[in-house]
This record gives structure tokens, sequence and C-alpha cells, in this order.
């Protein structure tokens, strides 16, 4: 069975004090359960001090990107080495945020992604759709043109130790989800995509989240669907007790299996 990761991206969110108490508070709640991962990511300023309060817990830490340099005259940037150095195991990288605010291309996430493999961590790396270009007939050729970009060059034994985070662009922050039906169904084209790449077995090894508003209320659903292995959480991961709720879910689920 393939891993359940839960991750909370914080994004903009919550200054050091609070984040720290939000870490306390999401490490004391999260038992280690097999087959389900607990993963926060909080701003670069709270990540020292949210990383001593995950130590010896079952919560893994994350950062919401890096720079694919190890140095250099890139400020604002932070290195691979700087994050890892703090007990960084996931690496968010091409948040549509990301893509939209700030330049992000698929060329800048694969370089990410081979840089923060060599580093011994693990990208999350987010792929999603426009309304327009879903409705545009468009969603098979954007995702697959994000999966081959981000995966270019890229080993099929790195390329197992990848997460994959479906978010469509519509359903992040709006409180609109994707039904479960149309979310498995691109999820498993996603997938299919990583097989045409990798063969079967990193395909169906590999961890494919769901972002986009999951929250409590449905995330029992999204995660009950065969290609959906868990979920990156942005509004619902800032409190404690709608990220254990989703917490909770996968939990019900890979204990059912």
């Amino acid at each position: 069975m393939r891993k359940i990761i839960i991750a909370g991206n914080w994004k903009m969110n919550k200054g050091v004090a609070d984040s720290v108490k939000l870490a306390s508070e999401i490490a004391a709640a999260a038992k280690p359960v097999e087959g389900v991962e607990v993963v926060v990511a909080p701003t670069y300023l709270a990540t020292a001090k949210v990383a001593d309060v995950l130590k010896g817990s079952a919560v893994k830490l994350a950062v919401q990107d890096v720079h694919w340099e190890d140095q250099g005259a890139y400020t604002g940037k932070v290195s691979v080495d700087m994050v890892k150095e703090l007990g960084v195991e996931y690496v968010i990288i091409g948040h549509s945020e990301q893509r939209q605010y700030f330049g992000e291309t698929d060329e800048k996430v694969n370089k990410k992604a081979a840089k923060i493999l060599a580093a011994g961590m693990k990208p999350i790396i987010c792929i999603g759709e426009t309304l327009d270009q879903r409705n545009g007939g468009q969603l098979e050729a954007v995702l697959s043109a994000q999966v081959k970009g981000a995966f270019a060059g890229i080993s099929a034994e790195d390329a197992s130790k990848c997460v994959i985070a479906y978010e469509p662009v519509w359903a992040i922050g709006t409180g609109v989800v994707a039904t479960d039906e149309q979310a498995e169904e691109t999820q498993a084209f996603v997938r299919g995509v990583v097989r045409g790449l990798y063969g079967d077995a990193v395909a169906e090894g590999m961890t494919i989240q769901y972002g986009g508003s999951m929250k409590p209320g449905n995330a029992a659903g999204l995660l009950a669907q065969k290609d959906i292995d868990g979920g990156l959480i942005g509004g619902a991961a800032l409190k404690t007790d709608s990220f254990i709720a989703i917490v909770d879910a996968a939990v019900k689920m890979v204990q059912k299996a």
C-alpha cells in the first residue's frame, strides 16, 4: 500500500510564536501510524523553532521552497543545505502560487527537484491546471507537460522518492473542491503519465496527494479514492482541530484497509 502523506502548507501565515504553538499541538495529537505520514511546512522564519518542537515526534518538517544553487547572490532565497541542517525532510516546489506570482517554471521546478534529491530530501512537486485550461480541454496537456518537465533527467530510483501534489488551481483557497470523481479521474491520469515515464513499479509506489480546499468535511471521500494518497492542506492546516481531523480520516482509511 502506498504511503498516505498529509502535509500542512502554512504559506505566509503564523509568526514564530504562533507557529511553535501550532506545531506543538499537532505534534502532541499526531501519533505514529504505519502507512500515514504527517508533515508541516511553516515559514522560513519559524522553521528552526518548529524543528525543535517536532524532534522526537511523529511529525515531519518541510519548507515551502528552496533555490537550486548552493549559495551566492540570490537575495531572499535559501539553499537545500541551509534547510537540511535544520532537519527538513520535505520541500514543496512548483506550487501554483509560486508559478502565478513569482515566475516558477517547469525548468526551475526540475532544477530544484534534482538539487533536493541530491541532498537526500524529498520534493513535493505541485502540479495543476487553471479553470480556463480545464474548461478549454487543456487539462491533460497541461498536467502532462508539468510532470514531464519536473522529472526531466531524473532517474527512476530518484523519482520513486518524490511526491506529486495535484492541485487544481481553481480549488486552492476558494472553498471550491473537485468532486471525488473529478479528483480521482485526474489523479489516475497523472499516475498514468508517471507510468509512461518510469513504468508500473514507480507509478504504483508513488504518493500522489490531492490539494485544493481539502478539509474535514470532504477528506474521507477524497482519501477513499484509489489514486489519492493524502493531501497538501492549506487553510485547514492552520488550526489544529481541522488538520488533525484530516489526519484522523487518513488513519481510519489505512486501518480499514
